[in-house]
C-alpha cells in the first residue's frame, strides 16, 4: 500500500476492488459484501466508494466513531481526492470483508518470540512475524479501531480508492464526451471541460463502473486544499440536536417491542452465582419478564440477568435478588499484594535474568562496575516505581441491543471490534457468522474498553430468551466499574551510571505487569491467540523504544498473569511507562544538577525532531523565564517528553499546591503527529488525553480485596472536574511525514510532567501513581 501508483479497477472484477495483485488475498479483490449488494443503493465503484443517483459519494467506514472525529478525518480524505464537498460525503458500516482489516494494530501488537535472544535472530523472526500477522489480519478481515491508527492504517487505501474512483468517473466522461482525459477536471463533485460539457458524479457513475482507471496516482500536497484545515467536524450538529444514535438511543421496531435487561455479575472477580433464593419473588415484580443465567463468555464474570419492560424494572429487580456466590477455583485477588509481588519481580529481573529483555546494547554490567569502582564521579542511580490498576470509566457504560429472530441474528452495539462482536453473537447463538447482522452506533467513550465483547455476548445469549423481540442490555454504573478489563497493574526498577560528564553513560530497567495481549486475543481472537506465553510488547512500549542515546542499555519486562481482568487501555503500556522512564530522567538530570530539559536536549543528538518538540513545548511555556508567586502560592514547572503510537509529544505543566493538594494551572503540549489532517481534532485530542491522564495522575485507582473491586462510581473512582481543569495549549509541529496516532499520545506524558513539577515545587520525589503529596 505504499506504492504512489497502483491499479485499483473495478472494471475486471464487476464494482470491486484490486490494490496490486498479490497484495490482497483473492476472496477480497472483490470488496465488501454490503458494497456490492443492491440494498446499499448507488453505484460501486471500487470496495470503498459508491456514486448515489444525486451525485453524492457513499464512503465505506471501517472505523468506530468514539469522539475522535475519525468520521470527519477519513471523510476528507475522500473529499480531498475526488474533489467533492465534505458535506456531500455520506457513511454507512463496511462490513466484514478483509480489505478493512487493521494491519496497524495488529503489527503494532505484534510479541516477540522468547528464544529470540539476539538482536539479528530477533529482527529476522518479527519481519517474518509481521508478514505472517498482516496475511492473516486481511484474510481474517479483522476491523477493529484502536491504538491510535485509524487515520495512519486508511491513509493510503482512502486516498488511493477515492482517486481511482476520479480516473474512473473523468474516464467515463472522455469516452463519452469524445475528448482528452487529461483535458477534463473534477470540481465541486462535477466533472467539466472548458468546452461546456459536464456532469455530476452521480450522471457518470453507471459508465464509470466499466471504465479501466489506468494508473492512478494521489494528490501531490502542493494541490491540497482541505487536508490540513479546520473544518467543521461533520459530527456536530447531530451531536448537538440530539438526533446523533448511541447505542443507548437504539430503538429498533414498534416501541411496544424492545425489551430492557439488566446484569448483575459476581462481586468477586471470576467467580459464578451459587443460588439465588427469591427468583420468585423477584420475578413477580411488576415489569419483570424472566431471569436469565449468563456465563463467562468472551471474558465476563458468571451472574444474572433480569429481562423488564423498562431499564428501571430491570434495574430495581436484578438489585433485589438474593444472590449467593461462588469464588473462583483459582482463589482470589489483592491488588496491593499483587503489586508488592511485581515490585519484587522489577527487582529481581533489573539484575538477573528473568523476563524478556526487549533491547540491549553495549555493555551495561561492566559500565556499572566502573562506576561501583569510580565512586562519587560515576554515580549509580537508582529507583523503584509504581502504578496501580486503572479503570476505562466510560461516559457510556456498556450496552447492547440484540434481536434472533427465524435464525438470524441483529446486533446493534458500540463496540471498536466488530469482528470479534459479530465472532461472539454467532457463537453465543449457535450460529454462522454470516447470520449475523451488526450496526455498529457511536461510542459514548471507548478508551479501549470496548475493544473487548463481553457485553455482546450477554445480550445475544439474553435475547435467545425473548421470544424473537429485541432486548437491551444496559450495565449499572457499578457493574461497568467492577467488572472493567482494567489497565494492569505495573512496577519498575530503574538504574544508571553517570559519567564525568554527568550525562548517563547507562542504562537498566526492569518493569513487570500482567501481559495485556495474550489475554485479550484469547478473550477476543482465539484463533490468534498463541499456544504458548509470549512477551507482551505493548505492556513494555514506552521503555525499550525511548529516544535517548544512552550507550548502553538493557531494558526487559516480566509479564505476569494475576488472574485480574486486564486489557486495552489508552495508551495502554506508554500510559505508565512513560511516568517511570520521564521521572527517573528528571531524577538523572537532577542528580548531575543540571536543567531538565538541557538534560533531555544533550541525550537526543541524532533525534532532531524529539529535539524540536521539545524546544518548542518549552519555549511556549516560557520554561526559561522564572514563575513568580501569585496569590495561589508559589508555582513550579515540569516537563516530560514521550513517544507513542508514532507521535512525539513533549509537555510543561504548571502546578502549586492547594490546601496541600496539586492544583494544575497550565499544561503547553507540542506534538509532531506527521501529516496532519485536522488541526482542531488534533488540538481536541490532545486537550483530552491531557485530562484523561491529569485524571489518573491525580486520583485514579482500583483497588481490590479479596477479589472484590472496592472503586464503585465516580464517588469514589473520581475524574478531574471542571474546576481542576487547566488552561491546555497545544502546538503542532509541520511535518511531512505520514499522519501518526493523536487519540492516545497525549496521555503519557502528563504524569511524569507533574511529578517532575511537583518535586521542582516541593523536592519530594514522587515514585507511585496516584500522585500524593
Amino acid at each position: 500500500m505504499k506504492r504512489r501508483t497502483l491499479l485499483l479497477s473495478a472494471a475486471a472484477v464487476g464494482g470491486g476492488l484490486v490494490v496490486g495483485w498479490g497484495v490482497l488475498p483473492p476472496r477480497s479483490r472483490l470488496g465488501s459484501r454490503e458494497l456490492l449488494s443492491p440494498g446499499v443503493g448507488g453505484v460501486a465503484l471500487n470496495g470503498w466508494i459508491r456514486i448515489e443517483p444525486d451525485g453524492g459519494v457513499r464512503l465505506a467506514m471501517h472505523k468506530s466513531e468514539m469522539g475522535q472525529g475519525v468520521h470527519t478525518a477519513l471523510a476528507m480524505l475522500v473529499a480531498e481526492e475526488m474533489d467533492i464537498g465534505l458535506d456531500r460525503i455520506r457513511l454507512f458500516d463496511a462490513g466484514s470483508d478483509a480489505i478493512y482489516g487493521n494491519v496497524a494494530m495488529f503489527v503494532g501488537a505484534l510479541p516477540f518470540h522468547p528464544r529470540d535472544r539476539e538482536p539479528g535472530e530477533r529482527t529476522r523472526t518479527v519481519r517474518a512475524s509481521e508478514w505472517m500477522v498482516r496475511k492473516l489480519v486481511r484474510e481474517l478481515g479483522i476491523s477493529v479501531t484502536g491504538a491510535s491508527t485509524s487515520v495512519a492504517d486508511s491513509w493510503e487505501p482512502l486516498r488511493l480508492a477515492a482517486a481511482t474512483a476520479r480516473a474512473q468517473l473523468v474516464g467515463a466522461a472522455s469516452l463519452k464526451w469524445k475528448l482528452p482525459k487529461n483535458e477534463i477536471t473534477v470540481r465541486a463533485g462535477r466533472v467539466l471541460h472548458d468546452s461546456g460539457p459536464q456532469a455530476h458524479f452521480g450522471e457518470l457513475a453507471r459508465a464509470a463502473a466499466a471504465t479501466r482507471a489506468g494508473e492512478v496516482t494521489v494528490k501531490p500536497r502542493s494541490a491540497w486544499t482541505l487536508i490540513g484545515r479546520a473544518v467543521p467536524r461533520t459530527d456536530v450538529v447531530t451531536k448537538s440536536d440530539g438526533s446523533a444514535v448511541f447505542g443507548l438511543d437504539v430503538r429498533p421496531g414498534a416501541p411496544e417491542a424492545l425489551l430492557f435487561a439488566a446484569v448483575r455479575m459476581c462481586p468477586v472477580l471470576g467467580g459464578a452465582p451459587q443460588r439465588i433464593t427469591n427468583e420468585d419473588e423477584v420475578l413477580r415484580r411488576p415489569g419483570v419478564l424472566r431471569m436469565v443465567r449468563l456465563g463467562p463468555i468472551a471474558g465476563a464474570t458468571a451472574g444474572v440477568a433480569i429481562v423488564a419492560r423498562s431499564t428501571w424494572h430491570a434495574q430495581q429487580a436484578v438489585d433485589a435478588l438474593a444472590i449467593e456466590w461462588q469464588s473462583p477455583p483459582a482463589g482470589v485477588a489483592n491488588s496491593k499484594a499483587i503489586v508488592d509481588a511485581l515490585e519484587q519481580k522489577a527487582r529481581e529481573a533489573l539484575d538477573g535474568d528473568a523476563g524478556f529483555t526487549f533491547h540491549s546494547r553495549g555493555d551495561v554490567a561492566q559500565t556499572e562496575a566502573r562506576a561501583r569502582a569510580g565512586g562519587s564521579s560515576s554515580p549509580l542511580i537508582e529507583a523503584i516505581y509504581r502504578a496501580p490498576y486503572l479503570a476505562h470509566a466510560t461516559m457510556e457504560p456498556m450496552n447492547c441491543t440484540a434481536q434472533i429472530r427465524n435464525g438470524r441474528v441483529t446486533v446493534w452495539a458500540p463496540t471498536q471490534n466488530p469482528t470479534s462482536a459479530r465472532a461472539v453473537a454467532a457463537r453465543a447463538a449457535g450460529v454462522d457468522e454470516d447470520a449475523v447482522t451488526l450496526h455498529v452506533t457511536l461510542l459514548g467513550g471507548g478508551f479501549g474498553r470496548r475493544l473487548d465483547v463481553d457485553f455482546i455476548g450477554q445480550a445475544v445469549t439474553i435475547a435467545q430468551f425473548t421470544g424473537g423481540r429485541p432486548v437491551q442490555l444496559a450495565w449499572s454504573r457499578e457493574e461497568d466499574m467492577t467488572h472493567d478489563f482494567y489497565r494492569p497493574a505495573a512496577a519498575a526498577a530503574l538504574r544508571a551510571a553517570l559519567g564525568p560528564d554527568r550525562l548517563p553513560l547507562s542504562l537498566r530497567i526492569a518493569s513487570a505487569s500482567d501481559a495485556i495481549t495474550p489475554r485479550w486475543m484469547e478473550r477476543c481472537l482465539p484463533a490468534m491467540a498463541a499456544p504458548v506465553e509470549t512477551p507482551d510488547k505493548m505492556s513494555a512500549e514506552g521503555l525499550f523504544d525511548q529516544a535517548y542515546g544512552i550507550e548502553h542499555q538493557r531494558i526487559a519486562h516480566v509479564a505476569t498473569r494475576s488472574g485480574v481482568p486486564v486489557g486495552y487501555w489508552r495508551s495502554v503500556g506508554h500510559s505508565h511507562n512513560a511516568f517511570f522512564i520521564e521521572s527517573f530522567i528528571d531524577e538523572l538530570a537532577h542528580a548531575a544538577r543540571q536543567d531538565p530539559v538541557a538534560f533531555r536536549l544533550a541525550l537526543l543528538k541524532g533525534r532532531p525532531r524529539h529535539a524540536a518538540v521539545l524546544r518548542r513545548a518549552a519555549d511556549e511555556a516560557g520554561w526559561s523565564t522564572p514563575l513568580l508567586p501569585d496569590a495561589a502560592g508559589p508555582r513550579a514547572r515540569g516537563v516530560a517528553l514521550h513517544e507513542s503510537f508514532g507521535s512525539l509529544v513533549a509537555q510543561v505543566v504548571e502546578v502549586s499546591l492547594q490546601d496541600g493538594r496539586p492544583r494544575v494551572h497550565r499544561v503547553v503540549s507540542a506534538i509532531d503527529c506527521g501529516t496532519v489532517v485536522h488541526p482542531d481534532i488534533v488540538r481536541q485530542q490532545m486537550e483530552g488525553g491531557i485530562l484523561f491522564g491529569l485524571s489518573a495522575a491525580l486520583h485514579g485507582r482500583i483497588d481490590i480485596v479479596e477479589g472484590r473491586v472496592q472503586q464503585r462510581n465516580f464517588p469514589d473512582y473520581r475524574l478531574a472536574t471542571l474546576a481542576e481543569s487547566p488552561r491546555i495549549e497545544t502546538h503542532i509541529l509541520p511535518s511531512t511525514a505520514p499522519p501518526a496516532g493523536v487519540g492516545e499520545p497525549g496521555t503519557p506524558p502528563l504524569a511524569p510532567a507533574l511529578a517532575n513539577a511537583l518535586f521542582a515545587l516541593t523536592g519530594q520525589r514522587l515514585r507511585e501513581l496516584p500522585l500524593q503529596v
